[in-house]
């Protein structure tokens, strides 16, 4: 039974990969005065499946001295890590449900910058394992920001379970109390998932793809299927902890397409920051970090925190 459950969410994951990137392809088009993939079948619906054969029928090469075992085994573990953050998440209902759900998270995404590190150091290329470095800095550098995000949104629940964050969502959501936390979030899975502005990982007109330059055909397509599942996932984690929607026990099927809404428009919202926005550069980006986020989400949090003792120290009226 559990098999079944997991390849019903597998399934529809991959699928939403594969027509997130023609969506993205198309909606970067029309925001540049241009059609976007329109020919392989109706309206260009069938070229996710065209680009799938392509790259899975392609033969994959790798360097003479690249490490064998690690060079085949990065791809595979970056996109089980993205598979796997999917597990706890309520949709309306995780497939496991987990009481440390959010502490899952976190210590899996941060399980995602070995899979980088490994794919720069094994293809034994200088281009790529400078590319690697760069990506794991940044990776590293964002997670410090987005732990502290979700610490302040955990002394708000008051739980470490996902599934709270809706009921405490009932009457208000949180991105009303907290935008400044929300905006700071948002920004910071953009760099996370390597988007666009942030994209100095595998920024195409300066490093030649980065930390997967040495990748092609099947290898490349699980890093690709990685980094597009990453998103969906960040963009759903963000509706549960800022937009939450309708309560799910009284409305499950409004709840269901309440959620699908909120986290379709994030998704846009993602691709629409790539159409408008130049590359940062790489000291902008960790200065970003270090000098604007951390003190602040510091600030935010030590408030957070200190609110509970400040209004329990305060006398009842009488």
């Amino acid at each position: 039974m559990f098999m079944i459950n997991l390849l019903m969410m597998i399934v529809p994951i991959l699928l939403a990969v594969a027509f997130l990137t023609l969506i993205e392809r198309k909606v970067l088009g029309y925001m540049q005065l241009r059609k976007g993939p329109n020919v392989v079948g109706p309206y260009g619906l069938l070229q996710p499946i065209a680009d799938a054969v392509k790259l899975f029928t392609k033969e994959p090469l790798r360097p003479l001295t690249s490490s064998i075992t690690m060079f085949i085994l990065a791809p595979i573990l970056a996109l089980t890590l993205a598979l796997t953050m999917w597990i706890p998440l309520p949709m309306p209902h995780p497939l496991i449900n987990m009481n440390l759900g959010v502490l899952f998270m976190l210590a899996v995404s941060s399980l995602s910058v070995y899979s980088i590190l490994w794919s720069g150091w094994a293809s034994n290329s200088k281009y790529a394992l400078i590319g690697a470095l760069r990506a794991v800095a940044q990776t590293i550098s964002y997670e410090v920001t987005l732990a502290i995000i979700l610490l302040s949104i955990l002394l708000m629940n008051g739980s470490f379970t996902l599934s709270t964050l809706i009921t405490t969502q009932k009457y208000s959501w949180l991105l009303l109390s907290t935008w400044p936390l929300a905006m700071m979030w948002f920004i910071s899975t953009l760099a996370e998932t390597n988007r666009a502005p942030f994209d100095l990982t595998e920024g195409e007109s300066e490093l030649v793809s980065g930390f997967n330059v040495e990748y092609a055909a099947g290898p490349f397509a699980l890093f690709f299927l990685a980094e597009y599942a990453n998103i969906i996932m960040m963009n759903i984690l963000t509706t549960i902890l800022f937009l939450g929607s309708f309560h799910m026990i009284n409305l499950p099927e409004l709840y269901s397409i309440n959620f699908t809404t909120k986290a379709l428009l994030l998704t846009i919202s993602f691709l629409w920051v790539r159409a408008s926005y130049p590359r940062f550069r790489y000291d902008q980006l960790m200065h970003l970090l270090w000098k604007n986020f951390l003190p602040l989400t510091l600030a935010m949090c030590m408030w957070h925190v200190s609110m509970p003792i400040f209004t329990s120290s305060i006398p009842p009226q009488t």
